[in-house]
């Protein structure tokens, strides 16, 4: 397993920053799509009711925090549709299977809502180090 990244404040910081490898998230190769700023209604194939108490739980905490885009609704229904489906097996007192439950852990960290995937999710436009952190002059002191 690789060794975690480095944040990028921390490069900052010390002055290692490079454009070649930043991974701030704003290269070219990356599209920049904009996010959501109301909150949707959800689907209306959503297939029970747990489903959609968990759209209404989730949805204006993605859009708060500028993460869900027009891009990610489908993921966030598969997430949600998930989610109910696996309440209603665990209501009914069975088990899920180890592959619904992969796919749960996996779309729940694609959207940073386990607390090991936060850091890895890309942080909101307008999140830059401002211009008066004397820590961002990469070392140099002012005159």
């Amino acid at each position: 397993m690789a060794p975690p990244r480095k944040p990028r404040s921390l490069k900052v910081i010390a002055g290692t920053t490079q454009p070649c490898r930043d991974g701030d998230g704003k290269s070219s190769e990356v599209p920049e799509l904009p996010p959501i700023t109301a909150v949707p209604p959800p689907p209306d194939w959503m297939p029970n009711s747990h489903a959609v108490k968990e759209w209404h739980r989730l949805a204006p905490l993605l859009v708060a925090n500028k993460l869900l885009t027009e891009a990610g609704l489908s993921a966030l229904g598969t997430l949600c549709a998930l989610h109910g489906k696996l309440v209603q097996l665990w209501a009914a007192g069975e088990a899920p299977n180890a592959a619904m439950l992969g796919q749960y852990r996996s779309l729940v960290n694609d959207f940073g809502l386990t607390p090991a995937a936060q850091g890895k999710v890309a942080k909101p436009l307008g999140g830059e180090i401002p211009e008066t952190n004397r820590f961002a002059r990469n070392g140099k002191r002012s005159a």
